[in-house]
């Protein structure tokens, strides 16, 4: 929690986009697997007590990216002892292996969590990469003998990913900005149904509040 520095931290970089990854994964397996959702709601003190719930206290090393109020909070309250065996009741499909995975990511310093490399080498990915070149790759194919898999499960891309674009990010507000030129961009001239809001929605009034420069959009809605 408040690891980027757009949310006081001094963390970036691949760990804390791990974060996401964890995100994704953990959706996964509860849609996957019929589990009950798992939703981090409400102020970040309420946060950080569901996450050492679950982590338990994280030491005085492991938080020093984190913002000055998330890590004096956690150092004020009662040890925590860690109760990772709870993510097997996430689903029925958390196997010793998916759960293993998330523990490695599910860590407090981005530093010590697992890369994203090491993460596609896991023996829980495996599964998941067969399943996918076995129906729904378009580099295998399904032929009278069976089917032909791809020599190479994870090419190397020909072009590395530049992520120059974000370095100028720095604040949830940016990156929603962001977000919002590139849709209107990627559709404008297209005969396609446009973004809509829904002004009954009970979070249409924060929205207002967080894009005052939109305010001639959003009249529209009113």
């Amino acid at each position: 929690v408040a690891e980027k520095k757009g949310s006081g931290g001094v963390c970036s970089g691949g760990g804390v986009g791990m974060v996401c990854g964890v995100c994704v994964y953990v959706e996964v397996q509860v849609r996957g697997g019929g589990g009950v959702q798992v939703q981090v709601v409400g102020q970040v003190v309420e946060r950080l007590e569901m996450i050492t719930d679950l982590l338990g206290t994280p030491s005085e090393d492991d938080t020093k990216t984190a913002c000055l109020g998330a890590r004096s909070h956690m150092m004020r309250r009662p040890h925590k002892a860690n109760s990772m065996a709870a993510l097997y009741s996430l689903s029925s499909q958390a196997t010793h292996e998916a759960v293993h995975l998330l523990c490695q990511m599910l860590v407090f310093n981005p530093d010590k969590r697992i890369s994203c490399a090491d993460a596609l080498t896991h023996p829980y990915m495996d599964e998941g990469r067969l399943r996918y070149h076995s129906c729904m790759c378009r580099c295998c194919q399904t032929t009278p003998a069976g089917r032909q898999y791809i020599a190479d499960f994870e090419p190397v891309s020909p072009q590395v990913f530049d992520d120059c674009f974000e370095k100028d990010l720095t604040s949830v507000i940016q990156v929603k900005d962001r977000l919002y030129h590139f849709i209107h961009d990627r559709y404008k001239g297209l005969y396609r149904m446009p973004l809509c809001i829904n002004p009954h929605s009970a979070a249409f009034k924060s929205f207002t509040r967080e894009f005052p420069q939109n305010n001639h959009i959003i009249s529209l809605y009113k």
